[in-house]
């Protein structure tokens, strides 16, 4: 494990006066780069301005709990929050223990977000997602009540914990909820000190989730993150195209029907999923218009990405986590702009 580098993330760029205060700024990590990619682009985003870094846990893919130990060591300040890690495949004891040892190598600087999972992983590994509702709600409590210190006795429903004591107390690590669902945000409004939205959400559909959310919160204030695909580039073909495919990978679900209705998107998402199926994935990219795109990310111009993120924090936001960067040259640029700084 590399050490930390030790010039200072502000000596790369100058900021000016009036985007100090700028809403923070994450980047997410999906667990396909190399570990030494990864440090790169996290090096990269902190000195860029990044305040998050959002490691996924995607099932088949690098362990999350081991790259953000590796991420932690090799930058400086920023937060790693772990995304989104399922209770229908992970004990709340374990996701407990993982929490507090990466709180013990870098103490204020780990947050922990459940989520369900992703339907098509888990069928792979076997996995019916059963009562996933009940499960995440006492997955959040199992959790908070074993990061307290306190001797943990629960009994619910579907988890049970008999009184035992996690070996260091950690009771500051905050817990989201990864929701796309109306009852899952309102969960999460109700019972999690935040909440993150998908990637390829249009700014509709944030309006619309973070409605749900404030259902359950009842006016209680918790974290309002976001997934957003952004890409700036001069030539509008390179920007509208960068994450084309990835986007018909995400918006071919069922649950983002709304997201796509509620933006005035027209996307087959049965010919997508059906183009996927055999793998024809030119296809996929053709139906994914250049509008589509524009309604969902951030894409375009320099100042087009700008206009863009600040509509999806005027939705609601107050952090946007910018989604789909793969190296350490565009994460610097993106996060830069994002940032409101200049290299």
């Amino acid at each position: 494990m590399s050490a930390p580098r030790t010039l200072p993330p502000e000596a790369l760029f100058t900021t000016p006066q009036a985007v100090r205060n700028m809403p923070p700024v994450g980047v997410a990590f999906d667990d396909r780069n190399t570990l030494q990619a990864a440090r790169d682009q996290a090096q990269a985003a902190e000195a860029a301005g990044a305040t998050t870094l959002w490691v996924a846990s995607h099932l088949f893919l690098r362990d999350p709990f081991s790259s953000a130990a590796v991420l932690l060591a090799a930058t400086h300040n920023v937060r790693i929050t772990l995304m989104a890690v399922s209770p229908q495949v992970m004990h709340p004891v374990h996701m407990a223990m993982a929490a507090m040892t990466l709180e013990e190598l870098a103490p204020g600087r780990v947050t922990l977000c459940l989520g369900t999972g992703q339907p098509g992983d888990l069928a792979d590994a076997g996995v019916e997602a059963k009562r996933p509702l009940r499960l995440l709600t006492e997955a959040v409590e199992a959790v908070r009540l074993l990061l307290s210190g306190a001797q943990a006795t629960y009994a619910g429903e579907l988890i049970h914990l008999r009184g035992r004591r996690m070996a260091t107390p950690a009771p500051q690590v905050p817990i989201y909820l990864a929701a796309a669902h109306p009852k899952t945000l309102a969960l999460a409004g109700r019972i999690a000190d935040g909440v993150v939205l998908s990637a390829a959400a249009s700014v509709e559909f944030v309006r619309w989730s973070l409605d749900h959310v404030e259902l359950g919160a009842h006016g209680r204030q918790i974290g309002r993150a976001g997934l957003v695909y952004a890409y700036a580039s001069d030539t509008a073909p390179e920007a509208l195209g960068r994450f084309r495919r990835q986007m018909g990978i995400t918006l071919r679900g069922p649950h983002h029907a709304t997201n796509l209705a509620l933006a005035g998107s027209q996307m087959d998402q049965a010919a997508v999923r059906e183009a996927m199926a055999r793998e024809d994935w030119a296809a996929v990219e053709t139906l994914v218009t250049d509008d589509t795109v524009r309604r969902h990310t951030a894409c375009g111009t320099p100042d087009e990405l700008c206009t863009r993120l600040e509509a999806y924090r005027v939705a609601g936001l107050d952090e946007i986590v910018l989604a789909g960067l793969s190296t350490a040259e565009e994460t610097t640029r993106t996060a830069a702009l994002a940032c409101g700084r200049k290299a």
